[in-house]
């Protein structure tokens, strides 16, 4: 696999089309499993006659991981949009961060992000 910067301009028609693909399968898939996580982060019933306090404490608990997943999820989707944007602006493959182009072997493994291998270190250190 090649490391290196992949620009939008020396991309192909067939590697952005390509892109483009992996960018709307992801977006379907992500679609998905929102809609899926939603129907689990609904709130809990708390009715005393129906289940144990334990119970409870277990359901509210699946209901804070399903909430957090969907907004895991929605930033996902957020992600992908973006990314699509930027394929149709000519701007795909650029970091947002310093500009440069980000390694081909990044964005084949996930087409949505937004930094280069650099400035994403950088920001973990935050």
């Amino acid at each position: 696999m090649s490391h290196r910067p992949i620009k939008i301009g020396m991309m192909n028609k067939a590697e952005r089309l390509e892109f483009r693909k992996r960018l709307q399968q992801n977006l379907l898939e992500s679609t998905s499993n929102a809609d899926r996580v939603r129907e689990s982060a609904k709130p809990v019933e708390l009715d005393q006659n129906r289940v144990g306090r334990l119970s409870r404490m277990d359901a509210m608990q699946a209901q804070a991981m399903a909430q957090a997943n969907s907004q895991r999820g929605q930033q996902q989707i957020h992600l992908i949009k973006q990314a699509l944007l930027r394929l149709e602006h000519g701007e795909f493959g650029d970091c947002l961060e310093c500009g440069d182009a980000i390694e081909a072997a990044r964005l084949k493994f996930d087409p949505a992000t937004e930094c280069c291998i650099r400035c994403a270190e950088r920001n973990e250190k935050r």
